[in-house]
């Protein structure tokens, strides 16, 4: 039996490393574990928690806005805090472009390149792959001409010995399946998926002032509405982020979801990989009413067990018996002495008793990531844009039913389909979709309001710490792009007096429970063919489907003041 190591997995957010056991040419087990130290919570206790989404945001630059989503939603459900309709609305459209955004890139340049050969393009008639995109999508960029220029363009780059951004994958391996005419294809969506991420992030700008990292602030957002004004939101900054979102539906619908589907038709064998633990969690997102109020969210709440869509279980996070966190196998110690611990009750004490690196291999029947293990009832559960959908589909909401129906009907599998890899990837798709149409009705939902006089933005009447309780305790949730995260909080004596967080990649990449159920980036491993040991593309695609993000889910932070990074400016 050989083992795999493959640290760092490339194309994330951070650092992780997998090691997976290979017998008979497929994996039997395998390990996730985050190689960075989470401890961000302990930097924000005692600080003013209206302040705690500006440090908590910077966990991450990838998704720039859900950490603090989450935290002013935790001071808000703490301190009984309602934001007015119009903030409301302001926020669901900075969160649904943060979607768009962040799965469009996913696709293209964090995920494509585990099914896209980009060398093999090359042998593409430009021709033929015109052909093939007017056929696929009425997409503008599809002449002859425009596809000779790119296969020029790509040419040099291998020519010259150095592919730049298209370096350091296993080319030619024999699991790539594509004609050199979606490889051409894919390659021109891939530059100028580049190129148009510049423009939707742009509506970020203009609400939140600069992107990455908007401002935010507990009680409503900050900007104020002038139609006639020159220095607030006013009638051309609206109008200029019309443009942006109708920009943005039309990249998805014209580009994404055409090459999506095209790209999944040759790799339909992928529906049997990847299942993972078959439990899905998502906290939902969108609401339409006040944050508290769950009827409201477009995308819903709830929990999926055992693959079981007949059944959606209620979820509430702020239940001691529900959400936990587990550090059997985690560089962590709970001074309570519990294996697990709810995050009201949560604590972030490292200790670390792994091997010193460089090491071949972890311990595995010990402690061996700085990931905790959430757990939901005690189980393992996956979020993410599968999670949601499968939530969503299973609780009939009609975009969602009307779009997986269409991908499932258009690529000829079943809904068991779903649980997989191939399911994984074409869930996020599918997500991307529905909230691009979402970004229009929103919009809308905005002028709506506006025109009716409902132009507040921010509830004041809590403002005061004088005016809080001695004591308040809260619960954020934002639906990541990559799933399900959560921030509580207790409040006392108006300032932070304990901070937990639990984010996407610590449900999905947590190591073993101390009852040794596998995290679901362990499960889905589990049973997937290995080619070749040197080069584990397989590995690659699969734990690219969840879209990793360590740095939220280790929150680097040096207790001791030791520089991590320089960085010089010539």
């Amino acid at each position: 039996m050989a083992r795999i190591v493959v640290d760092p997995i490339t194309r994330i957010e951070g650092h992780l490393r997998i090691e997976a056991e290979v017998k008979n040419g497929k994996i039997s087990k395998a390990y996730s574990s985050c190689t960075m130290w989470r401890g961000v919570e302990r930097i924000i206790l005692g600080r003013d928690p209206r302040d705690a989404w500006a440090f908590t945001q910077r966990i991450c630059g990838v998704c720039t806005t859900v950490h603090a989503f989450a935290s002013i939603r935790a001071v808000e459900d703490a301190l009984g805090i309602d934001v007015p309709p119009l903030a409301q609305a302001f926020r669901n459209l900075i969160i649904a472009t943060q979607y768009v955004h962040d799965h469009t890139m996913h696709f293209y340049h964090l995920h494509a390149l585990d099914w896209v050969n980009v060398p093999n393009a090359l042998k593409a008639d430009p021709k033929k792959t015109s052909e093939l995109a007017q056929q696929i999508s009425d997409w503008p960029h599809s002449s002859p001409g425009y596809f000779k220029d790119l296969k020029a363009k790509l040419l040099k780059f291998v020519e010259s010995g150095q592919l730049g951004i298209f370096a350091n994958a296993y080319w030619d391996h024999p699991a790539y399946k594509l004609p050199p005419e979606v490889n051409l294809l894919a390659v021109a969506h891939y530059l100028e998926a580049l190129d148009w991420q510049r423009h939707i992030i742009r509506i970020h700008a203009f609400l939140g002032g600069k992107n990455p990292h908007p401002n935010f602030l507990v009680g409503g957002v900050p900007m104020s509405v002038n139609l006639s004004s020159p220095s607030v939101i006013n009638t051309e900054v609206l109008s200029v982020i019309k443009t942006h979102v109708d920009a943005a539906r039309e990249f998805v619908e014209k580009v994404y979801i055409p090459d999506l589907l095209a790209v999944a038709s040759f790799y339909k064998e992928w529906a049997r990989y990847g299942a993972g633990v078959g439990n899905y969690l998502a906290y939902g997102e969108l609401p339409e009413g006040k944050t508290s109020d769950i009827e409201s969210l477009f995308l819903p709440r709830g929990a999926i067990l055992n693959k079981d869509l007949s059944k959606v279980y209620d979820v509430d996070p702020k239940d001691p018996e529900q959400v936990q966190e587990a550090v059997a196998h985690s560089w962590y110690e709970y001074k309570q002495n519990k294996d697990l611990l709810h995050p009201f009750e949560g604590e972030t004490e490292p200790k670390y008793t792994g091997p010193e690196p460089p090491y071949d291999y972890l311990n595995v029947d010990g402690k061996y990531s700085w990931l905790k293990a959430p757990r939901w009832r005690g189980h393992s559960m996956e979020v993410g844009p599968l999670a949601r959908m499968l939530v969503a589909y299973a609780k009939g909401h009609p975009s969602v039913k009307e779009k997986v129906d269409f991908a499932l009907k258009k690529l000829n599998v079943p809904a068991t389909a779903l649980f997989s890899t191939l399911g994984r990837t074409a869930a996020r798709g599918i997500e991307t979709w529905v909230v691009a149409e979402y970004l229009t009705d929103i919009y809308d939902r905005i002028i709506s309001l506006i025109k009716a006089g409902n132009t507040s933005t921010f509830n004041n009447t809590k403002w005061d710490p004088k005016t809080w309780p001695k004591e308040a305790k809260g619960f954020g949730y934002m639906e990541a792009p990559r799933g399900a995260l959560g921030h509580w909080v207790t409040i006392r004596d108006g300032k932070i007096a304990h901070y937990q967080i639990v984010v996407p990649s610590t449900w999905n990449g947590g190591p073993r429970d101390a009852k040794g159920q596998p995290g679901p980036y362990e499960a889905a491993l589990e049973g997937t063919p290995i080619h070749d040991p040197e080069a584990p593309l397989e590995i690659l695609r699969t734990i690219h489907s969840f879209d990793p993000c360590m740095a939220c889910a280790a929150h680097i932070y040096d207790p001791s003041g030791r520089e991590i990074v320089t960085v010089k400016i010539r």
